[in-house]
């Protein structure tokens, strides 16, 4: 549940305007597969697809940055495989140098 809200703090800070970037790493990349989205959406109800509603929002209008070494650690997935709800090349890859960066330079983060 607590991935869930994370996903609907990221999409409503969108959807009210704020400008959003996400840096998914380590087990947090597994909100880029598929089959968990689906999972976490069953959480929410039978036939909901709330968490995979949040995730487009967050898809289409945050600048996304991800650990691929994260992704082949925690999904076992390689680059370019297009395995991801998001294709790679609308994504940042990076690591720590990329955490370190977008977290100097925001007024606000909130960790999930």
């Amino acid at each position: 549940m607590k991935t869930i809200v994370g996903i609907a703090c990221t999409a409503r800070a969108i959807t009210e305007g704020h400008e959003v970037s996400v840096f998914f790493a380590a087990s947090g990349t597994r909100v880029l597969e598929p089959s968990f989205i689906e999972e976490l959406d069953r959480e929410m109800g039978a036939d909901s697809k709330a968490v995979t509603e949040m995730m487009q929002v967050i898809t289409s209008n945050a600048t996304l940055y991800c650990s691929f070494a994260s992704v082949k650690a925690t999904l076992g997935h390689n680059e370019g495989d297009g395995a991801l709800i998001v294709p790679d090349d609308k994504i940042k890859w990076s690591g720590p140098p990329g955490v370190i960066e977008l977290s100097s330079a925001s007024e606000i983060q909130l960790v999930y």
